[in-house]
């Protein structure tokens, strides 16, 4: 971390402390004038595990029943982030009933006591405008059965963050920070007593933030699905709460709905959750199609790159790949090495995985979890396609961007004589090693099989030359190479046929059966699934093609297809209930 960098932080954190507290000396706001329909979703599990005392946030579970959720988790910066940001009332408000509403209204006023007047860690833009909506989102349910002075100090709470909000929200990060703040604003600014002046500046800002943040192809910088989600998850509370409000939604803001939506979908795997790249998970459950029917945007993105991902999808079976090059520069602090990685999910089941983020579990999970071969893709020599570059911190995190990281990434999209085609290559490894990496997948019409390729090639005078360096080096035993393909945890993997097929049994009860026509050698061996929700990571299973490159051109070619025997069609009626303990 360079010392501007550290005095710059120090410096937004002083200044947000300090127009906190001025806030915190106004008095306004006494009533609602308009309330927002609530439009957050939560989950029910979660919210029964907060009643019960069972504490799980940023990868770190607290069980103590009889604590107030401000009692712990102190000193640990992600914990606490996530407490202020009050994201989990919703979940307290999708049980409902009255151990629920009790908590929520006794933390709810507990933070108003110990941290209204501008103590803490939840006085930055980003958390006061998730904090802003989530309170007036469930304001009938903090309010019910509460006395005229708590109502008053509840009031009073709200007009006071959106007063730091009005002052402090250009400080948040471009993103989903600052979509965020802004969304809050434009809640309190419409939901409040005299607070409807900060409304235009907020809707004037957050048009700004759609044509910088939101390109055409209806992607952000980060590339990571789950923030898209979030982003827009946002635009559409706050387009929703303006027209309710008989306000105008701007030109720009609407544009930004309708190129997000069909990206989304490309991204939307066939069990309704997301592709998992870049730092970004599946999404809460049932968010993505809600926030779909909440835009009424029915269009579908045109054949090609939606965000720089391909879709592959026929019958049950969706295949999402990331067909670019990562983010660069401060977009890239999250960023994933994995292109020409994919996912394949079949019907409600996900089958192909990537490992997913792990920075839930420490540093080191997530940089493991940002690697290549924690990615359904090739890597040569141990390598990953792009490196982790120089770290610094920022604002109590570790950032490392990526570096070296592919910069040609050619793509065709097509049909195969029985199916969906997709070509596409990457320079990731031509400075080291004089080698593009080329994939192909056909993917059936009825969606039953999936036949790919993946080719070592050097294409070049001079990238022969960089490999015959390479080989020199080697002794001329080759490169070696490893193609993984991760598979989902709640399936179950086997050798069979005298180890010369895999086959995949899902829950569902069907099976697939994964084969290779190459010199490669296939194992099986363990690997992990990273999710956010959870306290560690799961077990899991992936099928590694292994060899060397000793030739200018390198072939392995591979299929996964369903046994003949699995139904055309199968009624997956059974309910996976969450553990998130585990």
């Amino acid at each position: 971390m360079s010392f501007s960098d550290g005095l710059s932080a120090r410096h937004t954190r002083l200044m947000h402390r300090l127009h906190a507290r001025w806030s915190a000396m106004a008095r306004p706001a006494t009533a609602f004038t308009s309330t927002p329909e609530p439009r957050t979703i939560g989950s029910f599990a979660r919210g029964r595990q907060l009643v019960a005392g069972n504490f799980l946030f940023a990868g770190t579970l607290i069980s103590e029943p009889q604590a107030s959720i401000w009692d712990v988790g102190q000193g640990n910066a992600a914990f606490e982030f996530e407490l202020h940001g009050f994201a989990w009332l919703d979940d307290l408000a999708a049980v409902g009933d009255m151990p629920s509403r009790e908590k929520a209204q006794r933390w709810v006023w507990q933070w108003i006591d110990s941290y209204g007047r501008g103590q803490g860690a939840g006085w930055t833009p980003d958390l006061t405008g998730r904090r802003l909506i989530r309170w007036i989102n469930h304001a009938l349910l903090l309010l019910r059965g509460r006395d005229s002075r708590a109502s008053e100090d509840f009031y009073r709470s709200l007009g006071q963050q959106t007063i730091f909000l009005s002052r402090r929200w250009h400080k948040a990060l471009p993103g989903l920070p600052r979509f965020e703040a802004l969304t809050g604003l434009i809640y309190a600014g419409l939901a409040l007593e005299g607070m409807a002046q900060h409304v235009e500046l907020a809707c004037k800002a957050l048009e700004k933030e759609c044509k910088t943040q939101v390109d055409m192809q209806g992607g952000i910088p980060t590339r990571n699905p789950e923030e898209l989600l979030e982003v827009f998850t946002l635009l559409t509370w706050a387009a929703s709460a303006l027209t309710e409000a008989e306000r105008t939604v701007s030109p720009e803001h609407v544009a930004a709905i309708e190129r997000i939506a069909p990206t989304l979908r490309t991204l939307r795997h066939s069990d309704g959750g997301l592709a998992r790249f870049h730092g970004g998970g599946r999404g809460i459950e049932g968010r993505l199609d809600h926030a779909l029917a909440e835009s009424h945007v029915k269009t579908f993105q045109a054949d090609g790159l939606a965000m720089g991902y391909a879709r592959l999808a026929a019958g049950r079976t969706s295949i999402v790949v990331d067909a670019s090059p990562p983010a660069t520069g401060a977009a890239s602090f999250n960023a994933h090495a994995s292109t020409l990685a994919f996912e394949l999910t079949s019907g409600r089941r996900p089958l192909i995985v990537n490992c997913g983020s792990g920075e839930t579990f420490g540093l080191e999970w997530r940089r493991a979890g940002r690697a290549t071969p924690s990615h359904s893709t090739l890597s040569l020599d141990g390598r990953s396609s792009a490196r982790l570059g120089n770290s610094r911190e920022r604002f109590g995190e570790i950032e490392e961007p990526l570096v070296n990281a592919p910069k040609e990434v050619p793509i065709e999209m097509g049909q195969a004589p029985d199916g969906l085609r997709l070509q596409a290559g990457h320079d990731g490894f031509v400075v080291d090693y004089g080698i593009t990496h080329a994939r192909t997948l056909e993917l059936t019409f009825d969606g039953r099989g999936l036949v790919g390729e993946d080719l070592l090639v050097t294409l070049e005078d001079t990238a022969k030359r960089q490999f015959d360096k390479r080989m020199d080096g080697n002794s001329l035993q080759g490169i070696p190479f490893d193609v993984r393909f991760h598979i989902h945890p709640d399936a179950d993997v086997a050798l069979d046929m005298g180890g010369t097929a895999v086959s995949i049994a899902l829950k569902s009860g069907e099976i697939w059966v994964f084969r290779h026509d190459s010199p490669a050698e296939m194992t099986v061996v363990p690997s992990v699934y990273l999710e956010k929700t959870r306290l560690k990571p799961r077990a899991t299973k992936q099928v590694v093609l292994s060899g060397v490159a000793i030739e200018y051109a390198t072939r392995i070619r591979w299929s996964l297809a369903k046994a003949q025997d699995s139904a055309v069609a199968i009624r997956d009626l059974n309910r996976d209930e969450p553990d998130m303990t585990n």
